[in-house]
């Protein structure tokens, strides 16, 4: 064991960690969308995968995502309906819904998320806009030391958006889904 990596606790590699994707996030350029354009009501479907995949299959998702105005900042709320195992004439269905909402941050076309500063309570997360997509990313330390990080990418294309999300766990992929999905309202 090195001397530097006797000091590298979770906390600490949770902050390097952050650090260094502001770091090596791409600057905000002139062509980067307002938040704004991405306010509205997105519905579509998608699939997920993991590295059980070529065995088990892939699970098929209905998405409903809502962007908009709240307070300073602004909101995202979305929905996932999963549809997987059970019976195939009958399969399991669970539904889950989140929101978070998010103020303006340190940079043009970074956000923090309200209530979501601490990676060991609750997870934390920030959102930035790139060109034509809004990343919301949530990082969490594990009860045993490890960390979660979630990344949603919303790229806005013709008359909807794709989604992309990446789940990571301990530097390794666990689940991606990616969908499509058609804006149906403000």
């Amino acid at each position: 064991m090195t001397r530097i990596s006797r000091f590298l606790t979770p906390a600490l590699l949770a902050a390097l960690l952050i650090a260094t994707s502001w770091m090596n996030a791409p600057a905000a350029t002139a062509q980067s969308l307002p938040v704004n354009a991405f306010y509205g009501h997105y519905q579509g479907s998608g699939v997920a995968e993991n590295s059980d995949s070529l065995y088990f299959g892939v699970t098929v998702r209905d998405l409903d995502v809502k962007i908009g105005a709240e307070g300073t900042g602004f909101y995202v709320e979305w929905t996932s309906v999963i549809r997987g195992g059970g019976d195939p004439n009958n399969p399991d269905i669970r539904r889950r819904t989140q929101r978070m909402d998010f103020t303006p941050g340190p940079a043009a076309n970074v956000f923090n998320a309200v209530g979501r500063q601490d990676p060991r309570a609750g997870g934390l997360a920030w959102a930035q806009v790139h060109d034509q997509t809004l990343s919301v990313h949530v990082m969490q330390i594990t009860a045993a030391g490890g960390y979660v990080i979630q990344t949603y990418n919303r790229t806005l294309e013709g008359t909807g958006m794709r989604l992309k999300f990446i789940n990571i766990a301990n530097g390794e992929p666990q689940r991606e889904v990616d969908a499509r999905l058609v804006k149906v309202g403000n």
